[in-house]
């Protein structure tokens, strides 16, 4: 069952405390002790340094000093979908066991950056100076689009920004289920909200502070009557006995609560990791079985299951997808072309074959 994020403790860097969001932020929580500091650079350091339960549920509010929008990094040798990263957020409070921010964020606060004025005109600097390329940008990469939105409200900015941009979408990737301020907004087809999915007993065990997967497309079913496109994401699909009941399960679901030519794409992915976020899920979830499976160094170096799981699990995957919906886009996330190739029979070229393949669908 998710919770709602109540932070003991809110540090606001000097240079944003008076701008909107900041002030949005401080307003929903009058009786939250916030300290104004100079720099969040000193506050990092220490929760870094610091024993992490120290840290826990407290919020900084900070400038991004670099820039707002990424190219995805994409892995070496593995089609990339080119996809574009808008870092609003760094930080999660849904805890999940094989959530990568573990080992990339080294430190345990949530930090909200504040100068959206900047982020906006980052953004239209980038769509109006190259109108000719396509932009598909998500925020979810260094946290959850809309786990914290029932404060932030970015969600909802972000859809008004971009409902009149003809070369870019954005893309709301969530667990949560907090959508309710989306329903109502002009958003002319230029978001897609979409989902995190797994199968039940991995949702349960392995993401046990998340909403569960009928809360989710109950969500979605909300998002497809006000009109928006949808994708779900089933990244990282892990391995456990039962493993094909319990993901056509989640697909089953997904095609009784949502039309299929509302689905814009559906992305599979299965679990992998840097060898050394080994001994993080350890310290972190001692609870969790995903390091118990098989996993052996792949070419980018990263922990992955045996090719032959990967691809038959890829494989089931799109056969029951194709099955609710033969013209569905499934698309592989970070996979060699032999994967691609043994799981559809097909391979984009390379990563602008591919993201052209998504283009298509949202143009």
């Amino acid at each position: 069952m998710a919770f709602n994020y109540n932070p003991v403790k809110i540090y606001v860097e000097e240079g944003i405390r008076h701008t909107v969001l900041c002030q949005r932020v401080l307003s929903r929580f009058p009786g939250v002790a916030v300290e104004i500091i100079t720099d969040a650079t000193t506050i990092l350091e220490r929760a870094t340094c610091e024993e992490k339960a120290l840290w826990q549920n407290t919020l900084l509010l900070a400038a991004q000093r670099g820039p707002f929008l990424r190219l995805c990094p994409g892995t070496m040798n593995h089609i990339c979908c080119l996809y574009h990263n808008l870092d609003v957020a760094a930080g999660c409070n849904l805890g999940c066991s094989y959530c990568i921010l573990q080992g990339y964020l080294d430190n345990p606060l949530v930090t909200v950056y504040c100068n959206t004025a900047d982020m906006y005109a980052e953004l239209e600097d980038k769509l109006y100076s190259h109108v000719g390329q396509f932009y598909r940008i998500g925020t979810g990469e260094l946290s959850d689009s809309l786990t914290f939105d029932d404060f932030l409200g970015l969600g909802e900015e972000l859809v008004r920004f971009f409902a009149d941009k003809t070369n870019a979408i954005i893309e709301l990737k969530t667990k949560s289920v907090n959508v309710t301020g989306l329903a109502g907004l002009p958003h002319n087809g230029r978001t897609v909200v979409s989902w995190s999915m797994n199968a039940h007993e991995i949702s349960s065990r392995e993401e046990a502070l998340a909403p569960g997967i009928d809360e989710r497309l109950r969500a979605a079913r909300e998002m497809q009557s006000a009109g928006y496109k949808l994708g779900f994401h089933f990244d990282p699909m892990i391995y456990f006995p039962g493993w094909e009941d319990g993901y056509r399960e989640t697909v089953d679901k997904i095609f009784k609560y949502i039309h299929p030519e509302n689905i814009v794409w559906i992305s599979l992915g299965s679990l992998r990791y840097p060898a050394a976020f080994d001994q993080v899920i350890r310290e972190n979830h001692p609870e969790s079985e995903i390091v118990l499976g098989e996993l052996l160094p792949g070419r980018d170096k990263k922990l992955r299951y045996f090719r032959p799981l990967r691809t038959q699990m890829f494989r089931q995957m799109n056969a029951w997808i194709k099955n609710y919906s033969p013209d569905a886009l499934v698309y592989l996330c970070m996979e060699s072309k032999t994967v691609w190739e043994q799981t559809f029979n097909m391979t984009p070229t390379n990563s602008a074959e591919l993201k052209k393949m998504l283009d298509a669908r949202v143009k």
